[in-house]
């Protein structure tokens, strides 16, 4: 059974590498591993974490990596991550809403300090999506704008086109579309006559239109 976990070893403490490398050894042998494996995809890597030497950065290595692939702080804006994190923490205490198959899932997993957390959230927050102000991109409301918020607010708020260079866009959309095609995969859906489809042209043209300047 495949399950990936990625890690940054060069960045973690002997201890914390130690304690990734049983947790990948765990999943690979779990027989909830298949289903771990499907909850994030496998595309976000530890060199792309923001300040990757920060405590924040070396938490989120250590311990969302136990159950599923790394996670973007960008996934989600500032005023989600709090909820999300707290609820990931009662899931590796094995207090989660599965009641006796979450302990049996958890089985071996550390999960942070209530001071751990608090720095894992704020990191979380610090480097989170922030969301599109419509008032000053109108155009997102217009023709040219919508295949960019129908493909982006399937996951997430719609992100503000200044947060990166034009050039940026470019990798994080095809990264984006690879967790689709991803997400598609996995739950076994394909393309039906009259489904929207992703048109990534356009979307790299509205988003490259109010890019940042490099």
């Amino acid at each position: 059974m495949r399950f990936e976990l990625v890690f940054l070893v060069a960045l973690a403490s002997p201890a914390a590498a130690d304690e990734i490398a049983d947790a990948k050894r765990r999943w690979a042998e779990s027989p909830h591993g298949p289903l771990l494996e499907r909850i994030l995809p496998p595309t976000f890597e530890e060199r792309q974490l923001p300040q990757p030497h920060s405590r924040g950065a070396r938490l989120t290595l250590r311990y969302c990596v136990q159950c599923h692939n790394l996670p973007n702080p960008a996934m989600h804006h500032a005023q989600k991550w709090p909820g999300i994190v707290e609820r990931m923490v009662l899931r590796m205490q094995g207090r989660g809403n599965l009641g006796t198959l979450m302990s049996e899932m958890m089985a071996g997993v550390q999960a942070p300090s209530e001071e751990e957390a608090a720095v894992l959230v704020a990191y979380l927050k610090r480097h989170a999506q922030k969301p599109l102000d419509p008032k000053r991109y109108p155009e997102v409301t217009e023709p040219s704008g919508e295949a960019f918020r129908l493909a982006c607010s399937q996951c997430h708020v719609l992100p503000d086109p200044k947060r990166h260079t034009a050039e940026e866009w470019r990798i994080v959309v095809t990264r984006m579309q690879e967790n689709m095609l991803w997400m598609n995969r996995v739950v076994g859906s394909r393309p039906a006559p009259g489904e929207p489809q992703l048109r990534v042209e356009e979307i790299n043209a509205f988003l490259e239109k109010y890019a940042r300047r490099p």
